[in-house]
């Protein structure tokens, strides 16, 4: 297993954000190029997930239909949450998956997005057995699961279903220390179990290589020559115990930048550390909605099921990275898709405020939040 350890090349081409024609169709002739200047420098690590459209067809075309299967690794996911309600209709994701990629096998199999309302699921499908069979019968070299919540959770998982062999986090210098994120936590917790770790986001959607003035010039002082991906992706790669890190690229510049840095990857020296933390520092100056995500004004006080935490977290992102798509988007996953209703549904009664240990205004900063995003 010499890519499960530390000697395996780091970056991963993340397969969600794919470059489109005019006409929303995958520009698969720019794929094939990608891909080809990534195995030409060393990199094997492809992800994609069967939810993510078109991604798996594209690879396919791109990859397994152009190179011998030992030259590459590909990963794709289960997600059991999504429009499943037997386990046949769970398997028949993974047959979909054989099928959309002819991959014949594959190396990293993941059971996707646990956490929260989704995690049952995959007990209730007895999805841990299936793979552990598939996995018996060659079809899957190694299984685990990717994840976006507490550390808490996290730990009762990995406690669970200790055959796990890797998990797949969200890690990022800026949400190191985000209490909505908690990027650090994660990461401890599944140090604390042994467990090898894929990193994914960890430009934060594309969201760091656009930093407000004041956070770019920490890095640009630092090195004028070097993008803000590259301090991102190398922050990641910096920690122990990384199988690889994800970037879901989609241009060809994107892959010739990754792969400048990342062909001959060294750690952030101590210097570079300290250049991150003063980075991570400027942007805390950042005034945002002080909210921890204890989520106690959702579950002690609101009546009318308000993603009030989702809702805040989403207008951060939007204080903070002025990318509206990228934040919308955070604003539908975190509320909507969460069974939760938007800030403007909020009847300004103020029975949260009173349970807030922040102090926040909460139906003020709602107010807010429903103006900037329409809903």
């Amino acid at each position: 297993m010499a890519y499960l350890g530390e000697h395996f090349k780091k970056l991963g081409f993340g397969l969600m954000r794919l470059p489109r024609l005019d006409d929303e169709t995958i520009d698969l002739e720019q794929v094939k190029q990608m891909v080809d200047l990534f195995l030409s420098k060393g990199f094997t690590y492809f992800d994609t997930a069967w939810a993510y459209p078109g991604s798996e067809d594209a690879i396919r075309q791109a990859l397994v239909e152009r190179y011998p299967r030992d030259k590459f690794t590909i990963a794709t996911k289960n997600a059991a949450w999504i429009n499943c309600k037997t386990r046949d209709d769970a398997i028949a994701q993974f047959e979909t998956s054989l099928k959309q990629t002819g991959a014949g096998y594959f190396d990293f199999y993941l059971l996707h997005n646990l956490g929260e309302m989704r995690t049952h699921f995959f007990d209730d499908f007895k999805m841990w057995d299936f793979v552990a069979d598939k996995k018996r019968e060659g079809l899957i070299k190694h299984y685990g699961f990717s994840f976006h919540s507490t550390p808490e959770e996290l730990d009762e998982i990995l406690t669970a279903h200790p055959d796990a062999e890797f998990v797949q986090l969200q890690i990022n210098w800026a949400d190191w220390e985000n209490p909505a994120i908690q990027s650090r936590g994660c990461y401890e917790v599944a140090r604390k179990h042994g467990k090898p770790i894929v990193i994914m986001e960890p430009i934060k959607g594309g969201t760091l290589t656009n930093l407000p003035d004041e956070v770019a010039k920490v890095f640009t002082d630092a090195n004028p020559d070097a993008s803000t991906a590259s301090w991102a992706i190398r922050f990641a790669a910096s920690l122990d115990g990384i199988i690889a890190v994800l970037s879901g690229m989609s241009t060809l510049d994107q892959m010739k930048d990754n792969v400048s840095y990342m062909e001959n990857f060294q750690r952030l020296t101590a210097d570079e550390q300290a250049t991150v933390e003063r980075a991570r520092a400027e942007l805390d100056k950042v005034p945002v909605i002080p909210c921890s995500s204890c989520r106690y004004c959702e579950h002690d006080a609101c009546k009318h099921n308000i993603g009030i935490s989702g809702s805040f977290t989403a207008m951060n992102i939007l204080t903070r990275y002025k990318n509206k798509a990228f934040a919308d988007g955070q604003y539908t996953w975190l509320v909507e898709r969460h069974g939760k209703n938007y800030a403007g549904k909020c009847v300004k009664c103020g029975r949260c405020t009173t349970i807030c240990p922040q102090h926040i205004n909460i139906p003020a900063e709602l107010a807010k939040v429903a103006a900037a995003f329409g809903r």
